[in-house]
């Protein structure tokens, strides 16, 4: 694959960020161009190891090393059909996947994987350049008709598979636009919008069926649904977000996360004129060390706040990996984000006690205290340690510590679905416990990542075709694979 001796003779690169002084006064992409010679580099990287380990990290079972070797061969028509074979929408996880597939490349062993993502993205870009991903509108319709429930990356995948296999796809968002968790949580400087927008356009023009705007229980009830589609695909992902449960949590000022990412993302789109809820010259508090987080740091400087901190329970991760999380395991090792590099303080075991406030029911402090983690009875647990509980300034707070599962909101009992103590829905093979409707993404699996929402939406999509049609010709992966995700599903 590539060159004999690429990963030799080349080192790993990716492309240079824009200055972070520069870059927080605006919400585009971070990243400059990057070259053809350098890319044909990096993909002259991937080694002929044997045994790809990288399809293991990828939940799509991307054919990695094959479109390695043809963007090494300057082969984009063959790159973009090999990538396009198990992955819809490679311009989204190009951008924002965290690169299982990487993780799990066998170069990592003792050296730095190869550029995966980078070159994933690559290839989407280049062949929307050379007009090699335009419609493709299916050749014959089967006179199926299937609802959609929520565009996120789990009911784009769902929405553009069932329609490519001859089924009229009506896709129902809530929102103003498509793209669920991509277009309302993502912040712009990660993936810019007009990425969603192409990708939808083309699948308009292939016959999907986009009704915005459209909340089941208030502009269309679910009963309606079930009678005018022969089969519905729920996709409203994991939105129900998890709270701290502490004192003073209810304060103005103390949020969830996704509500400032959501109104900020609103903005960008001429949706809102601003958001309603400002950073600006304030000392921000943003708890939970994951992904979104980072996003709230982001966001919070390019309002202007004047501190950022970023608290963790967890203790600080090391920066290599150990003996106890070995290659291809995922790396449990400190990862500093774009956002991070803009400026933040990043605090590892701090547990959070109490939200403190004013007079005017405004936050105003938040109290804390150090822990120490302990292996006890074979479980990790912690104590705090004395002396150390302080407050600290917080005149804004995002609660950033990851979801339940779908929003209890009564949809799924609008549709007959029954659902597990965990608030998940049951499910068998993608189908629920109405045998008409059918689960995928988030709300199926609990919070997950947009790679994993993609292989759900695709997934779905092979069992709706077997229950409409009795086969299905939607590529899908083997049965062992679903054998393991029910038992994940619960």
């Amino acid at each position: 694959m590539g060159a004999k001796d690429g990963f030799i003779q080349f080192k790993r690169e990716t492309p240079v960020s824009r200055d972070p002084n520069e870059r927080i006064g605006d919400y585009r992409e971070i990243y400059e161009p990057f070259s053809g010679e350098k890319l044909n580099h990096q993909a002259a990287r991937c080694m002929d190891c044997g045994v790809p380990f990288c399809h293991n990290g990828c939940p799509l079972g991307n054919v990695i090393p094959e479109f390695n070797d043809a963007v090494f061969n300057k082969e984009w028509g063959l790159a973009i059909s090999i990538l396009r074979s198990t992955n819809n929408f490679p311009e989204f996880t190009g951008r924002i996947c965290p690169a299982p597939c990487e993780a799990s490349c066998v170069l990592g062993i003792n050296k730095d994987p190869v550029a995966i993502e980078l070159i994933e993205k690559s290839i989407a870009e280049k062949a929307y350049e050379l007009g090699l991903i335009k419609a493709n509108p299916p050749a014959n319709r089967t006179g199926k008709k299937v609802a959609v429930v929520g565009s996120g990356p789990a009911g784009l995948a769902a929405a553009d598979q069932l329609n490519q296999a001859g089924h009229e796809v009506t896709l129902f968002e809530k929102d103003a636009k498509v793209g669920g968790l991509l277009r309302y949580g993502i912040p712009d400087f990660k993936l810019e919008k007009w990425v969603i927008d192409r990708r939808t356009e083309l699948m308009l023009e292939e016959g999907v069926i986009f009704s915005t705007n459209t909340e089941i229980g208030k502009t269309i009830q679910a009963e309606e649904i079930l009678k005018n589609f022969d089969a519905v695909v729920l996709s409203t992902g994991a939105q129900q977000p998890r709270s701290l449960n502490i004192k003073g949590d209810k304060l103005k000022g103390v949020h969830f996360a996704m509500e400032f990412l959501g109104k900020q993302n609103q903005v960008n789109g001429s949706e809102i004129s601003e958001n309603p809820i400002s950073a600006k010259g304030k000392h921000v508090i943003v708890i939970g060390g994951g992904d979104t987080g980072s996003d709230c740091i982001g966001t919070s400087n390019r309002h202007g706040a004047v501190s950022i901190t970023q608290l963790e329970l967890l203790p600080k991760p090391p920066k290599q990996r150990n003996f106890m999380n070995p290659w291809p395991e995922w790396p449990m090792t400190l990862k500093t984000s774009s956002s991070h590099e803009e400026g933040a303080e990043r605090m590892f075991s701090i547990l959070t006690k109490e939200f403190t406030g004013n007079e005017a029911g405004e936050v105003t402090g938040l109290t804390l205290v150090d822990i120490e983690w302990k292996e006890k009875g074979g479980r990790m647990t912690f104590e705090e340690i004395l002396g150390t509980e302080r407050t600290v300034p917080c005149d804004l707070a995002f609660i950033a510590i990851g979801y339940m599962g779908p929003a209890q909101n009564g949809l799924l009992r609008a549709f007959e679905v029954e659902a597990m103590e965990n608030s998940l829905p049951k499910s068998k093979n993608y189908q629920s416990t109405n045998s008409k409707v059918f689960l995928a993404g988030d709300m199926r699996r609990g919070q997950s990542l947009v790679v994993w929402a993609i292989s759900e939406g695709r997934e779905a999509a092979v069992k709706v075709d077997e229950y409409l049609m009795g086969t299905s010709s939607l590529p899908q992966k083997d049965e062992s694979f679903f054998q393991v995700e029910e038992q994940i599903a619960g």
